[in-house]
């Protein structure tokens, strides 16, 4: 386990959603990221959350890594103003850098790439190939209906607590925050 936290890799959407209170929960997300000195790692996106967590990390002073890959560029532009920016051959290519990159991982509300994202990491960690901490900001009650699902997995002998317990939950930016530097 990483004693100190200090890149996070964040999962969320490249769209902003329905109503502004996301965009303004991944703007309090990369605001606190740059306060507390704790560099980004993303996927390299200027759209949705994903570019609004970005632009207040730089906002506020903070370092940033995009990791996009080239055959999304035509449809998803990469974010200006990066402290470094990958282009990489692939999705499997991405998510393998963003996670080489982050000492823990926090989860916003997002899609379907989102989930892919959350569940591949939440496997690598099952499995032992990490033990970065990671984190599901459930804002607005937004995971909900999942975690519903993943407790009645775990009823019905599907998913061990153990590994239930590899994931913490928060409801608030601040609690998510603070749990990115606890032992998971």
């Amino acid at each position: 386990m990483n004693s100190k936290v200090n890149s996070v890799t964040v999962f969320c959407g490249a769209r902003s959603g329905a109503d502004a209170r996301w965009e303004r929960l991944a703007c309090e997300v990369g605001a606190g990221l740059a306060q507390r000195g704790l560099a980004l790692v993303f996927g390299g996106g200027r759209n949705g959350l994903m570019g609004a967590v970005a632009q207040a990390v730089i906002d506020g002073g903070g370092k940033t890594t995009g990791v996009i890959p080239e055959s999304l560029l035509s449809i998803e532009p990469a974010k200006d103003g990066l402290t470094e920016l990958f282009i990489v051959d692939s999705m499997h290519t991405r998510k393998f850098m963003m996670s080489e990159r982050a000492d823990a991982f926090l989860v916003l509300p997002g899609g379907i790439g989102t989930l892919e994202e959350f569940f591949e990491t939440w496997t690598w960690r099952q499995l032992g190939l990490h033990a970065k901490p990671i984190v599901l900001l459930n804002a607005f009650d937004y995971y909900t209906p999942m975690l519903k699902f993943l407790a009645a997995g775990a009823e019905a002998g599907f998913i061990r607590a153990e590994h239930r317990d590899h994931i913490s939950v928060a409801t608030t930016v601040s609690d998510a925050l603070k749990l990115l530097s606890s032992p998971a």
